[in-house]
């Protein structure tokens, strides 16, 4: 379910993408233009500007849907709660190194060749 309502939520997200790329620019970055003034008109709805506003609106449900499956995937279970049922790891046993921690003698491994 969560697989099917992702892929639904990815093209949405693309179609929307999509839509606003194609719409017209009204130009005055950041809403300043467009002769807004004191008459305060707005330009009547597109079916372009409706298909966005309905896209929108999907992407929005798709988002809110794969929170609520997320939720309910992770409901009663904590990030603390598999820390402290995880079983506790042994120690490893420590190699046996024998008695003798000194390095070999110069007659039995010599390290460096004799100088001529």
């Amino acid at each position: 379910m969560e697989n099917v309502v992702l892929v639904i939520h990815l093209i949405l997200a693309l179609s929307l993408i999509g839509m606003v790329l194609m719409q017209r620019s009204e130009g005055g970055g950041l809403g300043m233009g467009g002769g807004g003034g004191a008459n305060g008109s707005r330009a009547a709805g597109t079916a372009m500007g409706k298909a966005t506003w309905i896209l929108a609106i999907a992407f929005i449900g798709t988002s809110i849907a794969l929170t609520i499956i997320a939720a309910e995937k992770s409901a009663g279970s904590s990030v603390v709660d598999r820390i402290t049922d995880s079983p506790v790891a042994e120690a490893p046993a420590t190699p046996d190194l024998g008695t003798d921690l000194l390095p070999p003698a110069d007659s039995e491994a010599p390290l460096l060749p004799a100088s001529e």
